[in-house]
């Protein structure tokens, strides 16, 4: 099992350019299950989850063909960087998700919608990935009988059956879903009459499936709102789309310039997917200057405590919660962080307390007392995907040697970081087997 070896304490400067985001990369590749008609992705990121989606897509009978323009160079006709992926679904061989498929990743259970609306029928094994909390699907499954399918959930598999077809209807989540916007988007495209979907999720990758999806040829309104209002169709078309930059990829370099209190250039993203995070870090110290070709994060002085809470989007994301204890642990003063989103994302404390941070759990809250960039380096053990990142940033900015074991959690959603955080200095290196 590989293993990062960082030696800390060095100041990071440099470029960074910013990947597609996986968390709007999977969806869309779900999403090719609608039509018989090709659907290409540009800026796709090379990531574990992504070769994942695609081996699940594959199973179901999609052909997936790649063309690969190299980190930092620009796709010819798409102005992004990263791959480019074309999933043609014109026949379905399968409407059955497999176990040892879906147990690997929880973004699997995308393929329930879609597969539904197309085939009228979808036998989903019950989905894994992180474990950072329960995270029931039962929002996605009460949701898809509001447009009428029959669901049977029985031996670890969902089995959901619309022989007539679904049918438009009202719904209203109970809470804020992303998973169960997805899910439902998807299959109302091919619903008969008007679907009308409240207290949706507003992030930004659930914009970026709507657009894509319209640009199939769906009918979709209110996208960025907590509204959906959607008009099935009866057939989509091909269509060529681009991966959004990933936000939280954004954030954690960000995080990497103002621990290391370095100066960072990230290419190729947008101040306005991490509004809530820059705010956050410009209290803290934290100089951030949004330019036309991308944003510059730098601190050269010391930092102070900030409190924060993660939320649904526009909120704090509580997939930057984990990064932002480990830049906390070196500011000045004390800081809370309550987590809202998950039940169970605490468990990196333990190993950041490795470096000498100072962080205390009470119920969903965490208080950090920081040190003032007065972290050792330590051996630690990633639990999680974020988890990960959040050691390795704490890793850049201790003194001395930090190994940090069972990154494939880290190979999930993070691509190339040793090769990028050691462009911009980083003392960093993959040791293979460790």
């Amino acid at each position: 099992m590989d293993a990062i070896r960082i030696q800390g304490g060095v100041p990071l400067a440099g470029d960074i350019t910013i990947g597609g985001a996986k968390n709007a990369a999977l969806p869309l590749m779900a999403a090719c299950l609608l039509s018989d008609q090709p659907l290409t992705l540009v800026n796709m990121p090379e990531l574990a989850d992504i070769a994942t989606m695609g081996n699940l897509l594959r199973q179901h009978g999609v052909t997936i063909g790649q063309a690969a323009f190299g980190a930092g160079r620009a796709s010819p006709d798409a102005g992004a960087t990263g791959r480019t992926m074309t999933l043609s679904a014109d026949t379905i061989t399968s409407v059955t998700a497999p176990y040892d498929l879906v147990r690997r990743m929880r973004a699997s259970v995308l393929v329930l919608g879609p597969l539904l609306a197309r085939m009228g029928e979808a036998k989903v094994s019950l989905p894994g990935g992180c474990a950072i909390g329960t995270r029931p699907v039962d929002l996605h499954l009460k949701a898809l009988e509001a447009l009428g399918a029959k669901i049977e959930v029985k031996e670890g598999y969902i089995h959901a059956t619309a022989a007539g077809g679904l049918k438009g209807a009202k719904v209203t989540f109970p809470k804020v879903t992303v998973g169960g916007t997805e899910n439902l988007l998807m299959a109302a495209i091919l619903a008969s009459g008007e679907t009308i979907l409240e207290n949706a999720a507003r992030e930004p990758e659930i914009g970026n499936l709507a657009e894509c999806l319209n640009a199939m040829g769906a009918d979709i309104t209110g996208i960025g709102s907590g509204t959906l209002t959607i008009r099935g169709v009866k057939t989509l078309r091909a269509a060529r789309v681009a991966v959004i930059p990933d936000r939280i990829e954004t954030g954690t370099y960000a995080i990497a310039a103002a621990i290391t209190r370095g100066r960072i250039k990230l290419l190729g993203t947008n101040y306005e997917l991490l509004d809530s995070v820059f705010a956050a870090m410009r209290q803290a110290g934290v100089t951030i200057e949004s330019q036309d070709d991308g944003i510059v994060v730098s601190a050269e002085k010391e930092l102070v405590g900030v409190d924060v809470a993660t939320e649904p989007f526009p909120g704090f994301p509580t997939d930057m919660q984990a990064q932002w204890m480990a830049l906390m642990a070196t500011a000045n003063g004390a800081a809370m962080i309550t987590e809202t989103i998950f039940e169970n994302r605490f468990m990196h404390v333990p190993e950041l307390t490795r470096f000498g941070a100072d962080v205390n759990v009470h119920g969903a809250s965490a208080i950090v007392r920081g040190r003032g960039g007065k972290l050792s380096g330590a051996p630690v053990m990633a639990t999680d995907l974020r988890a990960s990142s959040s050691l390795i940033l704490a890793g850049l900015a201790a003194s001395g040697e930090t190994l940090v074991n069972r990154v494939y959690h880290l190979d999930r959603g993070y691509e190339r970081l040793e090769e990028k955080l050691g462009a911009c200095g980083a003392r960093i290196e993959r040791i293979s087997g460790a």
